[in-house]
C-alpha cells in the first residue's frame, strides 16, 4: 500500500461527494418536471415522441400498471433482442460476416442486457456484428439504465405522497431518463473517452503481418483446449495479428454511465482500446458511482429530508471505504506462495500481487475498479477478478452479495438500499416497542413482507444453483480449477448474475446449455422477482396518511441511523451467506497460507 494509492481512493470519492448534490438536483428538477437548462432542446423531442406512441403525459399509473408497463417494455425489448442475434448473418453492418449466435447463449445474452446485468458468456469483438452492438446491446445499456432509474424515482414517490393511488407514469419517466438524464452525458463521455483514444468507427478489424511466426495453443469455440491424436495439446501457428476495432466509446461510456459493464471486447475495460490511460479509468470509474450517487440527494430533496439522503449516502460511503481498503490490503500483501520473489513496493516493480492486473493502473486502481464495479453492479472490469488473492476476491463477491446496496446499479442501487430502510426502521420500532414509522408513514406488516421477499428472493436463487452446479457434472464440467476455489467461480458467477452485475471469475466456462439457460433465470428472477415487491411498498406507502413525528419516532437523519443500516445489510449478508463464503474464499486463503493451492 503506497500514498499514491490512498491517494487515488480519496480523490475519486471526493469527486463522487462533489457530484453528489448538483446531479442529484438537476434529477429532482428531471422527475418533479421542473425547467432545466436542457428543455429548450429536449422538450420538442419529447412531445414529439408521445405524439408519435400516443402517450398522455399528463396520465399517472398506479403500482400495478407501473410494473405492468415495464414488463411489458422489457418482455418485447428482450424479444427484439434475441431476433436481431439470430439473424445477425443476414443484417448489416457486419464486415466480419459474423454467424448468427446459438440458441442457447442468444437467451442468455437477451436476458442479459435486458436485465441490465451484461453478463457474456461470448468474446464480444468475435461473436457480435457492429449492428448487435449498438442497435442491440448498446440500446439495452440505455434502456435498462433508464428502468431501473424510473423504478427508484417510482419507490421515492411512494414515499414522499400522502393518500396517493399512482406513483407516476412508466413511458414519460422512461422517456425523460433516457433525453435528460442518460444522452446528454454519454455524448460528453464518449467525446473524452475519444480523445483519450478509445476508437469510435464502423472499419473492418485490421489484419498486421507478425515478426516472427508463434506456435498458440488451439481451442475449440468454447474455449477449451482441442487435443491432438497423442492425447496432448494442439497447437496452431499464427503469423498475422488481428486488430478489432469498431464504434467502441459510444458503447463503453453508456456501459459505465449506467452500469451495465458489458464491453465490446472480451477483456473489458482491461483492453487499451475500452480503457487506454489512468484519465480514462477515472472517468469511467467517475460514471460508474456518479448517478447512483446523486440518487440519495434526489431522494432527500424528494422527500423534503434532505439530512435523511446524506444519512444514506454516508452509510453507502463507509461500506464502499470498507471494501476497497480490504482488497487494497489483501492484493498489495501478494502472494505467499511465490518463493524467493520480490513482492515489496520498490522503484523498478509495483510489488504485491500483479497477476491479472494491468501494468497501466496498478494495484491501487486494480482494486478501486475492482470494488467501484461490484459496490455499483455494474460488472465492468479492468483486471481479472480470478487472479486476485483468496481475500481480494472475496471483497468484490461480498459486494455483490449485499444486494445492491453500496450505491448500487443505477437505481437498482436506490431501490436495494430503500428496502433495507425498510427493515432498519422495522428492527428500531420493535425495538422501542412501537409502530415503526418511516419519513411520516407507518410500515405495517405488508411492508415488511414484501421486503422480506425481496430479501429472501436473491440468496435463494443463488443458493439453490450454486449447490446444483456443484454436484451434478453439467455443473462441475466447467470448472477451470479444482477445490475450493472451483466452488468460488460458480457461486460468483450465480451471485454475479442474480445481482445483475455480470463480472465473474474467468474460470468457469458458461457458454453451455446448463450455465446459459440457468444464468438467464437467474438474471431473470434476480430482476423482476425483486422488482415487484418493491413496486407493491411503493404503492402502499403513496396511499398512507402522513404522521406527524413524537418523541419515540426513530430519527432517520442521524448517524446513528446510519450505523444500524449498515449493521441490517452486513448482518442480513453475513447470515445467508457465510457458510458459502467458508467453504469458498475463506477456505482457500487459509489453505494458501498452509502453502497449498488448487
Amino acid at each position: 500500500m503506497t500514498a499514491n494509492g490512498w491517494l487515488q481512493i480519496a480523490v475519486f470519492l471526493a469527486l463522487i461527494f462533489l457530484v453528489t448534490k448538483p446531479l442529484g438536483i438537476f434529477m429532482t428538477r428531471v422527475f418533479n418536471r421542473e425547467r432545466t437548462f436542457l428543455d429548450p432542446v429536449l422538450r420538442p423531442v419529447e412531445r414529439l415522441l408521445y405524439r408519435v406512441t400516443c402517450v398522455d403525459e399528463k396520465r399517472e399509473m398506479a403500482w400495478t400498471e407501473y410494473a405492468f408497463a415495464m414488463l411489458l417494455f422489457s418482455v418485447v425489448s428482450m424479444l427484439v433482442l434475441y431476433l436481431l442475434q439470430r439473424t445477425q448473418l443476414y443484417l448489416p453492418f457486419n464486415p466480419q460476416k459474423m454467424a448468427a449466435v446459438p440458441p442457447e447463449l442468444a437467451f442468455n445474452t437477451a436476458a442479459s442486457f435486458t436485465t441490465n446485468t451484461n453478463w457474456q458468456n461470448y468474446t464480444g469483438e468475435a461473436t457480435m456484428s457492429y449492428l448487435i452492438q449498438m442497435a442491440g446491446l448498446a440500446y439495452h445499456n440505455f434502456t435498462s439504465a433508464a428502468v431501473g432509474i424510473v423504478l427508484a424515482i417510482a419507490f421515492i414517490r411512494g414515499i414522499a405522497r400522502r393518500e396517493k393511488t399512482t406513483i407516476g407514469n412508466f413511458w414519460v419517466d422512461l422517456v425523460r431518463t433516457a433525453l435528460w438524464v442518460l444522452l446528454p452525458f454519454c455524448l460528453v463521455g464518449a467525446l473524452l473517452l475519444v480523445a483519450e483514444g478509445v476508437p469510435q468507427n464502423l472499419r473492418p478489424y485490421d489484419h498486421a503481418k507478425i515478426v516472427e511466426t508463434q506456435q498458440v495453443p488451439k481451442v475449440d469455440a468454447n474455449g477449451k483446449l482441442v487435443l491432438g491424436a497423442d492425447g496432448k495439446p494442439a497447437t496452431d501457428r499464427v503469423s498475422e495479428q488481428v486488430i478489432a476495432q469498431g464504434p467502441i466509446a459510444s458503447q463503453e461510456i453508456i456501459k459505465e454511465w449506467g452500469t451495465n459493464g458489458g464491453g465490446f471486447f472480451n477483456a473489458n475495460s482491461a483492453h487499451p482500446f475500452e480503457n487506454p490511460t489512468p484519465l480514462s479509468n477515472l472517468i469511467e470509474m467517475f460514471a460508474i458511482f456518479a448517478i447512483a450517487a446523486g440518487l440519495t440527494y434526489t431522494l432527500g430533496q424528494m422527500t423534503n429530508s434532505s439530512k435523511h439522503g446524506w444519512a444514506v449516502w454516508h452509510a453507502m460511503a463507509i461500506l464502499f471505504l470498507t471494501g476497497v481498503l480490504t482488497l487494497y490490503w489483501a492484493e498489495s500483501r501478494g502472494n505467499p506462495l511465490l518463493h524467493g520473489v520480490d513482492q515489496h513496493v520498490s522503484a523498478t516493480q509495483p510489488g504485491g500481487n500483479m497477476e491479472g492486473k494491468e501494468v497501466r493502473f496498478g494495484i491501487a486502481a486494480s482494486s478501486l475498479f475492482a470494488t467501484v464495479t461490484t459496490d455499483a453492479s455494474c460488472g465492468a472490469i479492468n483486471g481479472w477478478h480470478d487472479s486476485f488473492t483468496p481475500l481480494g476476491g472475496m471483497v468484490p463477491l461480498v459486494n455483490i452479495m449485499l444486494s445492491e446496496t453500496i450505491f448500487g446499479g443505477v437505481g437498482a442501487g436506490m431501490y436495494g438500499i430503500l428496502i433495507y430502510v425498510v427493515l432498519a426502521v422495522f428492527i428500531a420500532g420493535l425495538m422501542v416497542g412501537r409502530t415503526p414509522e418511516y419519513l411520516g408513514k407507518k410500515i405495517e406488516a405488508y411492508d415488511v413482507k414484501m421486503a422480506m421477499l425481496v430479501t429472501l428472493v436473491f440468496p435463494f436463487v443463488i443458493l439453490v444453483f450454486t449447490a446444483i452446479s456443484s454436484v451434478q457434472g453439467f455443473g462441475t464440467s466447467s470448472i477451470l480449477n479444482p477445490g475450493p476455489h472451483g466452488l468460488t467461480e460458480i457461486l460468483y458467477a450465480f451471485t454475479s448474475q442474480a445481482g445483475n452485475n455480470g463480472s465473474a471469475f474467468a474460470g468457469l466456462n458458461g457458454n453451455t446449455t446448463w450455465y446459459n439457460v440457468s444464468g438467464a433465470l437467474t438474471m431473470l428472477i434476480g430482476r423482476f422477482m425483486m422488482i415487484i415487491p418493491m413496486l407493491a411498498i411503493s404503492g402502499s406507502l403513496a396511499r398512507k396518511k402522513y404522521v406527524p413525528p413524537s418523541l419515540g419516532t426513530f430519527p432517520v437523519t442521524t448517524p446513528l441511523f446510519s450505523v444500524l443500516l449498515i449493521s441490517v445489510i452486513v448482518i442480513v449478508g453475513a447470515l445467508t451467506f457465510f457458510p458459502a463464503l467458508s467453504l469458498g474464499p475463506i477456505l482457500e486463503h487459509l489453505l494458501m497460507a498452509a502453502g497449498r493451492t488448487f
